[in-house]
């Protein structure tokens, strides 16, 4: 290696992942950390640990300055910036390249321009890789927006050029909804990126998100390590991956490999990297953007192709050609591995963060299991950070055994303090539209849980009510009904009667939120204020936009009325259940 001491731009599990990376290549690791993180595991584990200072992400893991000087302070001479934060930030890897140090990542100028979705959809073209019709350029105004849509047909994609995650993409269907959605789009690129240009493309309907992983070397070798689908998303943002990507014809999945590999070559890129496409029901594959950093998801690809892609990553910072840093020039696919993002929130109420103490945590093992986590029990769960808590990966010989093996692994992980995913994705694996065994075979798409996903008592921790307390939940096609079963009341008396009670706690906070009172779900920071006091509202109009674990929840009127005692402005930072206005109904006087 050409560099000794790695500081880790980062935090959480993925801060954790590379620490144990540098310490199988001998490498020193120099962990980093703000106030809310001292004493995680990530800082225990790694050879050093540098204090940021800062509470909130803002003030710590994005002030690039404060990452320089700890790298300086601990002497590193690399720096990895694991992702989210400043992985896919330009000015950060130029700055770090310029302080002298190895930055373990794509090229600046190859993040800059691939981050310009624009210019990476036209190299994309220039690379021959399959489009779907889209402007050329950001698109000035929403009359711009409209005439892509008259001479195109909707629906439309309105995406800010320099986002992600869903943040400034919003899909237009009707024309009186271009104008609107176009100016929310650039307002909430403005907010996440400080940057509002958007672009407009045709919307695939109901396609699945399959990508490649790539690993390229300075040399101008680009492999593909495998495929991946992550169409299994809330919100536009993954929750579960797999790899090798199910259920693609040979031919698809020669597309999905060559093209990615022919941008990634157009591009110059170097180190770790995954591009995306979409799969249209037809069949038809699109390019959809390239991630220049190492992805959530790599660890599926790990488990399915038993190859270290942060080992590799750091091989390839080094100079070494990929072959070395693979053993191989081709991975080939071995395993079927199938990973569950295991988060911070109430998959019951939207999806919205959940915060708290981590007051117990059993975690899963068995045959074809892997857990790669930053938290452990006692860790104090804030609004601060993303929401993602730990990532279950499990693999087996094909999809099938993989699937048997997760639902043992989701039926033994408890997570107690905080609601999590875990049990969403227990009714999930009961979907035969992710088991593809329903009559359309595998149907997920991005927008399925939206649009066609039907919940079942088994993803809601309060459970389908207090009728069920007497009954057994039966599936009849897509609906539940409760069972009777005599004495079944009885027999749940004892450890199951303080889990009920915390239940009715639960919708009794629930129907108070339903009223009159707007309160914030949970901590976090006022994004958007979009009322003033005294002003009459609709049924369903946005109020107030609260963002925590970089996500956006809006609050809404549950009825037609008029704002009153409005305490909030846009960068407050609330409490967990704080009042921040009411919304009077109609005719009444208070």
């Amino acid at each position: 290696m050409t560099f000794k001491r790695v500081l880790i731009a980062n935090r959480g599990e993925i801060a954790l992942r590379v620490v144990r990376a540098c310490r199988d290549a001998g490498l020193a690791s120099i962990a980093v950390y703000a106030e809310p993180d001292a004493g995680a595991l990530h800082t225990r584990l790694a050879d050093e640990a540098v204090a940021l200072g800062g509470s909130t992400a803002g003030d710590s893991y994005l002030d690039a300055e404060r990452l320089l000087a700890a790298a300086r302070s601990a002497g590193a001479d690399a720096v990895h910036p694991g992702y989210g934060f400043l992985s896919e930030n330009a000015e950060f890897a130029q700055a770090v390249v310029d302080a002298g140090l190895t930055w373990i990542g794509p090229p600046p100028a190859v993040i800059r321009a691939l981050g310009d979705k624009v210019q990476a959809r036209a190299i994309a073209a220039r690379a021959g890789a399959p489009l779907v019709p889209g402007t050329t350029a950001p698109v000035a105004d929403a009359a711009e927006a409209r005439r892509f849509a008259e001479q195109h047909g909707l629906p439309i994609a309105i995406k800010a050029a320099h986002g992600g995650g869903g943040r400034g993409l919003r899909i237009a269907r009707d024309r009186d909804e271009v104008g609107p959605l176009f100016e929310a789009a650039v307002r909430e690129a403005t907010t996440a990126f400080g940057r509002g240009e958007c672009f407009v493309e045709a919307y695939v309907e109901r396609g699945r998100h399959v990508e490649a992983q790539v690993l390229a070397d300075s040399h101008g070798t680009v492999a593909v390590v495998g495929t991946r689908d992550c169409s299994l998303q809330r919100r536009y943002q993954k929750l579960v991956e797999e790899a090798p990507a199910p259920f693609l014809t040979d031919a698809q999945r020669d597309q999905l490999e060559q093209s990615a590999a022919a941008i990634c070559a157009a591009a110059g890129y170097v180190n770790a990297g995954t591009v995306e496409f979409l799969l249209s029901p037809r069949g038809e594959l699109s390019f959809l953007e390239v991630n220049t950093r190492l992805q959530v998801e790599h660890s599926a690809t790990e488990e399915s192709t038993d190859t270290d892609l942060v080992r590799a990553q750091l091989l390839i910072a080094a100079g070494h050609p990929v072959g070395t840093a693979l053993g191989a020039t081709e991975t080939p696919v071995r395993r079927h591995a199938i990973e569950f993002r295991i988060n911070a929130e109430q998959p019951a109420q939207g999806f919205i963060p959940s915060t708290g103490v981590i007051t117990g945590w059993r975690a899963p093992g068995g045959p074809g299991i892997r857990l790669d986590s930053g938290v452990e029990e006692g860790t104090q769960v804030g609004g601060q950070f993303d929401s993602l808590l730990a990532k279950l990966i499990v693999t087996g010989r094909d999809r099938q055994q993989a699937l048997e093996r997760a639902r043992r692994a989701l039926a033994e992980f408890e997570i107690d303090g905080v609601q999590t995913t875990l049990p969403f994705f227990r009714s999930v694996l009961a979907e035969p539209a992710f088991t593809a065994e329903g009559p359309d075979g595998f149907a997920v798409h991005t927008r399925w849980i939206e649009q066609d996903y039907q919940p079942g008592p088994e993803a809601d921790p309060e459970g389908p009510g207090p009728a069920a307390e007497s009954g057994v939940p039966v599936r009849i096609g897509r609906r539940w009904l409760i069972a009777d079963v005599p004495g079944l009341a009885q027999a749940r008396e004892g450890p199951l009667a303080r889990a009920r009670e915390q239940a009715r706690e639960r919708r009794e906070r629930a129907e108070q939120a339903a009223g009159d009172v707007i309160s914030a779900p949970m901590q976090g920071t006022v994004l958007r204020v979009a009322v003033a006091d005294g002003e009459n509202v609709t049924a369903g109009q946005e109020l107030i936009v609260v963002e925590a674990m970089k996500m956006e929840n809006p609050l809404r009127a549950p009825h037609p009325g008029r704002v009153a005692g409005l305490q909030a402005a846009a960068g407050d930072t609330v409490a967990q259940g704080a009042v921040l206005c009411r919304v009077i109904p109609v005719g009444d006087e208070a």
